[in-house]
């Protein structure tokens, strides 16, 4: 039970974070409203405070978090932008997977 709370957090992280991005770039790309800004911002604290909830050491959790964001990026880039993800950036989403996987939940002694 541990890895689907790993997980779904991460999840959830990197909804935060490029929902964050997202705003500023609607707003510098596609003329939007610069109050898109305010919901950024708080989208950004929101990310970075759901980092530290996660139960491993910073430096690991930064590290296998780069494989949920890049498969979450490719939800967004299918679900928001409407661009049918590729056959290789479904491969390449479950290599990362995999990484963050070996890194989150690989046997430790300590």
């Amino acid at each position: 039970m541990p890895e689907i709370k790993v997980v779904g957090l991460f999840m959830l992280t990197a909804v935060a974070e490029i929902l964050g991005c997202y705003l500023p770039y609607l707003w510098l790309r596609e003329d939007k409203s610069i109050w898109l800004l305010v919901p950024a911002g708080l989208s950004l604290i929101v990310f970075a405070w759901l980092l530290t909830l996660q139960p491993s050491a910073a430096g690991r959790v930064y590290a296998a978090y780069g494989g949920v964001y890049i498969f979450v990026a490719i939800l967004w880039l299918w679900v928001i932008d409407g661009i049918r993800p590729t056959t290789w950036d479904i491969v390449g989403s479950g290599v990362a997977l995999l990484g963050m996987a070996i890194i989150m939940f690989a046997p430790r002694s300590a």
